[in-house]
């Protein structure tokens, strides 16, 4: 026997001694604990309404829910069901719900007649099939409604660890706010001034010793370009300009970009530096 003192009851609480010995309680389960003393009988005059005690089982959405967790719970096969035991498990389980909520337990009696029916079908000889042909097995229809309910589920639940704006806030609304306010990297001076000497360089490729005295107007050009912008997301900031029609052409286009980007009437982008540089409207026309 231990040396350890045994776990008594409070004073009050303590049965009056008798001639027999009292029997060690070491062993017992304690009932419950009141403040912090272990209780191993329930007091006499206790009242416990009808539906105080009640035993709480696993939370399932529905028949096949249930099959499912039965199956996963002991590692068996789906594809091979073990039909006899789980069925029993799954009618146990049935019995429980029945004696407490006769709706809920109408929905799994359905899903229990299924499972009877295929267990006796696998009790009863196959039928004779074509040569070459295989039994048809009556658990079939019900691994391919388990497998697409997994599946389901799975899904489901992939989707519930998506932030949402109600239960994930904060990182919802750094989502949003980044979402609702694009970007564009600034253009520098230095990178149209670059881009302009590479196409004054291609244009003395081409360039014609024929002088001519044009009269030429930047507010001409200036609607040549948004014609050309017109219906077009971005347009590369060199197709605007025609090399073959001289310095002076592109003189005026050039001014003409500068007019319209001063006047807001279109953006100049680029993505990041020496990448290409790429014009559009910013107004959408009516």
């Amino acid at each position: 026997m231990s040396n350890a003192a045994p776990t008594s009851a409070p004073a009050e609480d303590q049965p009056e001694a008798t001639g027999s010995s009292m029997p060690d309680v070491v062993d017992q389960v304690a009932l419950a604990r009141l403040y912090g003393e272990p209780l191993f009988a329930l007091p006499q005059d206790l009242y416990i309404p009808p539906d105080a005690l009640e035993v709480f089982l696993e939370a399932f959405e529905g028949p096949l829910d249930l099959l499912l967790y039965l199956i996963r719970k002991q590692n068996f096969n789906i594809l091979d069901i073990p039909m006899v035991g789980v069925t029993k498990q799954y009618l146990a389980y049935v019995d429980e719900i029945r004696s407490r909520n006769l709706e809920l337990a109408a929905e799994y009696l359905l899903m229990a007649a299924m499972l009877i029916e295929i267990k006796s079908r696998m009790l009863l000889p196959p039928k004779k099939q074509a040569e070459g042909e295989e039994p048809e097995d009556p658990r079939a229809e019900l691994v391919r409604r388990l497998l697409e309910y997994e599946q389901m589920k799975m899904a489901a639940a992939r989707l519930g660890q998506l932030p949402q704006y109600g239960r994930d806030f904060l990182k919802a609304q750094v989502y949003i706010e980044q979402s609702l306010q694009p970007r564009f990297p600034d253009v520098h001076v230095v990178e149209l001034q670059e881009a302009w000497r590479d196409i004054l360089k291609r244009a003395k490729l081409v360039q014609h010793h024929k002088i001519t005295r044009e009269e030429l107007s930047v507010r001409e050009y200036m609607s040549m370009v948004l014609k050309t912008l017109q219906g077009r997301r971005f347009v590369e900031f060199e197709e605007l300009f025609e090399p073959e029609k001289g310095s002076t052409v592109l003189v005026v286009t050039f001014i003409a970009l500068l007019e319209l980007a001063k006047e807001t009437l279109i953006e100049i982008t680029q993505a990041e530096a020496f990448a290409p540089i790429y014009v559009r409207l910013a107004y959408t026309p009516v």
